[in-house]
């Protein structure tokens, strides 16, 4: 497995905010930084906005397409409105920045002296490095080996994916993320599948991304040559400059005429390259995610949502010798988080630092949102470097893993054509993820309802039990802390997935859905889809009026409405729409 640790970062996004004036300049700034400051003119940092998006209302929307237009949309706006500031600051000192909405934050190459008076702005709530990872590779790895025509990969049987294929399903109308090392996409087993391949000719705009713009010194290059890299930098087509993410995308989707390597063969997959050569920083992350919410051109304009793909997978760590600790573990729980409410599953290896207890300790595994993987040896059993719970580092002794999956002696695609055997548990994360793919093409009602996916794979899981008690969970408890719920079976997720009977929450004729509820500052307001005018009127229980607008619908059935008038208790909202007229009640805080 690949899996990357943070050196003094990976930071801070709280969501309870202690007062401005509670937060003193010089605690902004993270302590690693401190030192980096004393010995460098110049520092690499992030620095972290107060200001957080409201994405609640994520939920109350019926489809993945809308779940993802939302979130983009208020994490956009949000970053744009506090982050004007910082920029016309770095503008008027001539420094190089970018900015981010997924985490609200901003990069700044920034000389140590003005760090001091970045610290000074009220928007700001924390400065970090923006450090190098490193990474590490597969546990084992096998004697290179040239393409072979096999029945089905061990791994692939062992979940029962080549019995979905049996029923039809093998990821069609699905479209896997992946970030790594970059992926070889003219691979024969990875080329069909690549969502800008039609056949005849490619087209990367919106299927590919590269966050590497810089070398980094941690590859011993004494030249800021791009050529020092296999691939360049700031690369238009995919290219995988290691050999780790082409790997991981062939266990996903890879297949050749009489050779399938890959659990979900019908699924189209995209990428993005977030490491140089096996190093990557917090921003080529963050970028990875942020391109993944809303695709761009390969010109990184014209971000669409509806184009961002249904699972990602992905492996780093920040353990807490490389300098992750409370005051900093909280940035990319935000990002799996913000991720999520979009309708994106996020698949996370649990890490190769096991056998032993409360192993996994490091983001993004540790989290509750991710979807955490240990790994499975041939004997369907668990391997040894598979790391288990609880997570005990950040006190809340959370259960993990998730869900177990094939991580030994997995063969799979190389750059160049090549095929190879690799362990850890960045091999049986892509098993997940494939698995993922054939859910949703098997049961299509799914899409962005990530909750549930995650819970029918763990309760379709086969139970798996040891002897090993971890944070007093005894291993023949169900879940424990060495299998979590068990080792995945695909069959049994896609029979529950469609003999569950559930429906999404419809709005019908003749009613309106106000959300949240509560609600502060914004309201959303929900209906049937309806055409032409639109009259909106809030008022309180007395009849007075608080609000009201006229809108043109245009096919809309959600509206947006800001409610920062002053007036607090049960309100009654009141929309029109020709002959038709809906009425709801809600609370204001």
């Amino acid at each position: 497995m690949i899996r990357f640790r943070l050196f003094a970062l990976l930071a801070v996004a709280i969501f309870s905010t202690p007062a401005i004036s509670q937060i003193k300049p010089l605690n902004k700034i993270a302590e690693r930084l401190h030192e980096n400051m004393i010995q460098a003119g110049s520092v690499d940092i992030l620095v972290i906005l107060r200001d957080k998006a409201d994405l609640s209302a994520a939920k109350y929307f019926n489809s993945k397409s809308e779940k993802g237009i939302f979130v983009y949309n208020e994490l956009l706006k949000t970053a744009r409105l506090s982050q004007q500031n910082i920029v016309k600051w770095a503008g008027n000192h001539g420094l190089k920045y970018k900015s981010y909405f997924l985490v609200n934050a901003v990069w700044l190459n920034c000389p140590s002296d003005l760090v001091y008076e970045l610290a000074e702005m009220p928007e700001v709530e924390k400065i970090i490095a923006n450090s190098n990872m490193t990474f590490h590779k597969p546990v084992e790895e096998y004697k290179i080996t040239s393409r072979e025509v096999t029945s089905i990969e061990w791994g692939i049987d062992m979940i029962n994916a080549n019995d979905v294929w049996a029923l039809g399903y093998t990821g069609e109308g699905v479209v896997i993320g992946g970030q790594d090392t970059g992926y070889d996409w003219q691979h024969p087993a990875l080329k069909n599948n690549y969502r800008g391949w039609d056949g005849t000719q490619a087209d990367h705009n919106y299927n590919w991304h590269d966050a590497i713009h810089e070398l980094s010194p941690l590859n011993g290059d004494t030249t800021a040559n791009p050529a020092n890299n296999p691939c360049g930098l700031d690369i238009n087509a995919p290219c995988d400059d290691q050999q780790h993410g082409t790997h991981t995308m062939g266990t996903m989707i890879g297949h050749t005429d009489g050779d399938t390597i890959g659990v979900a063969p019908g699924s189209k997959w995209i990428g993005v390259r977030n490491m140089e050569r096996g190093w990557g920083k917090p921003s080529t992350y963050i970028e990875g995610f942020e391109w993944f919410i809303a695709p761009t051109d390969t010109n990184n304009l014209n971000p669409n949502p509806d184009l961002s793909p249904d699972v990602i997978n992905n492996s780093w760590g920040c353990p807490p010798q490389e300098g992750c600790d409370n005051s900093n573990f909280s940035v990319m729980q935000t990002v799996v988080e913000n991720v999520k409410s979009a309708g994106i599953v996020v698949v996370v290896s649990a890490g190769n630092s096991g056998s032993g207890c409360e192993s996994v300790d490091d983001p993004a595994a540790m989290y509750e949102p991710s979807f955490s993987i240990g790994a499975m040896r041939q004997n369907d059993t668990i391997a040894n470097f598979s790391s288990r719970g609880p997570v005990s580092i950040d006190g809340s002794n959370r259960l993990k893993p998730n869900v177990c999956a094939p991580g030994v002696n997995v063969r799979s695609s190389i750059p160049n054509g090549g095929y190879a055997n690799f362990s850890g548990t960045s091999m049986a994360g892509p098993h997940v993820a494939g698995a993922v793919a054939l859910l949703i093409s098997a049961a299509p009602k799914l899409r962005g309802e990530v909750e549930l996916i995650e819970s029918i794979l763990e309760e379709t899981a086969i139970p798996k039990f040891s002897d090993q008690e971890c944070g007093g969970i005894a291993g023949n408890a169900l879940p424990n802390n060495t299998y979590g719920f068990g080792r995945i079976d695909i069959l049994a997720a896609v029979e529950k997935a469609q003999l569950t009977s559930f429906t999404k929450e419809k709005v019908l004729v003749g009613q309106l859905l106000a959300f949240p509820n509560p609600a502060k500052d914004k309201l959303y307001l929900k209906t049937a889809e309806l055409t032409g005018r639109v009259d909106i009127m809030i008022s309180n229980i007395e009849g007075k009026v608080l609000y009201q607008e006229t809108l043109n619908s245009g096919g809309q059935s959600i509206f947006t409405i800001n409610i920062d008038f002053q007036a607090t208790g049960i309100l009654v909202c009141k929309l029109v729409n020709q002959k038709q007229q809906f009425v709801t009640k809600f609370v204001k805080k």
